[in-house]
């Protein structure tokens, strides 16, 4: 028994050895061909023309997707009531209007055209609302619109030079005339200039460069203002560019409810609006009726939790307020007034600011919902 279990060999670790070498050898070429080929396929796979096998795709992720590719990831969708509104009327605030028409009917001889609404319910109220009348530089609004439909199109650069000539030259309000003819100016400064001191060589600047008044005024109709015509370089004191306030409330809220302008056009739109120093008007009305302190109107608005951003006009002969109105609850609203009477009757403006005062009770604040814990 003992010489027999010395002969027996001990077991050979060779064999299973090399076997295992030989795998492990086998795999990492596999490895290494089949990540060369996907790497060679992976152009043909993005462009569509070659569909890997299930096996190979792999299974992503929505926060994986959102990281790799954040354009088609959906981050927090809005809910249904998460909107910006439409310019769209629902519901008529018929004790404002009438109020409008009896503050109208104490000065009969003032032409009015009034218009209010909420963007976030519909709720509305109108006089004339569509009655043409000289636009003076609240024309500039609409203006500033198109030209950044130009900027959205790739059709015009916020920093391309506007050449100053005589032909663009315009009196009344502004410095920009004042320069030697071939200066440049930016474009953005050039809009800035239109709505923050009322620079009509600056307005004219750009109808000439977004292709001049009868390109312009198809572009306002297309915009489905109707009312709002350019008939004449600015300052116009004759009255012959025209618009309704129904017009000029419109053009304001297509770029707040993003029916107009990209994101940064909005942006911009926003900006620029919000740097006009004429806040008499509609502010000055609307801070009227909120009552209390009464201190300059946007500081004051301000501090109650409002803000407008508007711009006047004032030709002597009419005047104009137009703007986007925004509440301490997050809610806005757009407001319009357009008033022709004699030249520089203080009616006119007077109208205005209380038009604008009416307003302050139906444009109060919703309470804030109780906290929940």
């Amino acid at each position: 028994m003992a010489s027999s279990r010395s002969s027996q060999q001990p077991p050979s670790w060779g064999r299973p050895l090399r076997l295992l070498l030989r795998l492990v050898l086998m795999g990492v070429g596999l490895g290494v061909i089949t990540g060369s080929a996907l790497k060679l396929a992976g152009p043909a796979v993005e462009r569509g023309d070659l569909t890997l096998p299930g096996w190979l795709t792999p299974k992503v992720t929505p926060a994986q997707k959102e990281q790799t590719d954040p354009e088609s990831a959906v981050i927090n969708p809005p809910s249904s009531t998460d909107t910006l509104g439409r310019f769209e009327t629902q519901q008529e605030l018929t004790a404002l209007s009438k109020r409008w028409e009896a503050l109208a009917a104490k000065d009969p001889d003032l032409q009015v055209s009034a218009f209010m609404l909420a963007l976030d319910d519909g709720r509305y109220a109108q006089l004339n609302p569509d009655t043409a009348l000289p636009a003076a530089s609240a024309i500039k609004t609409p203006i500033l619109l198109v030209a950044l439909e130009e900027i959205d199109a790739g059709r015009l650069s916020w920093n391309e030079p506007l050449t100053l000539s005589k032909t663009v030259v315009g009196g009344g309000a502004g410095w920009m005339a004042s320069k030697p003819l071939g200066t440049r100016f930016p474009t953005h400064e050039v809009a800035t200039e239109m709505i923050r001191v009322s620079d009509n060589t600056a307005t004219n600047l750009l109808i000439e460069r977004v292709g001049g008044q009868v390109d312009l005024n198809a572009r306002f109709n297309s915009l489905g203002l109707s009312a709002t015509k350019v008939n004449n370089w600015l300052p116009d004191l004759k009255g012959t560019n025209t618009t309704s306030a129904r017009d000029l409330a419109r053009a304001i809220a297509l770029v707040d409810t993003g029916e107009a302008l990209s994101i940064r056009g909005r942006d911009l739109f926003r900006e620029v609006m919000g740097t006009s120093v004429t806040n008499r008007l509609l502010p000055g009305g609307l801070l009227k009726g909120l009552g209390g302190s009464q201190g300059k109107p946007d500081d004051s608005l301000m501090i109650k939790g409002y803000r407008v951003l508007n711009k006047t006009g004032d030709i002597g002969i009419a005047y104009a307020d137009a703007g986007l109105i925004e509440l301490p609850d997050g809610r806005r609203a757009v407001a319009a007034f357009v008033v022709k009477g004699p030249f520089n009757d203080p009616r006119s403006t007077e109208l205005i600011r209380n038009m604008a005062a009416a307003m302050a009770p139906v444009l109060k604040p919703k309470p804030a919902p109780p906290r929940q814990r």
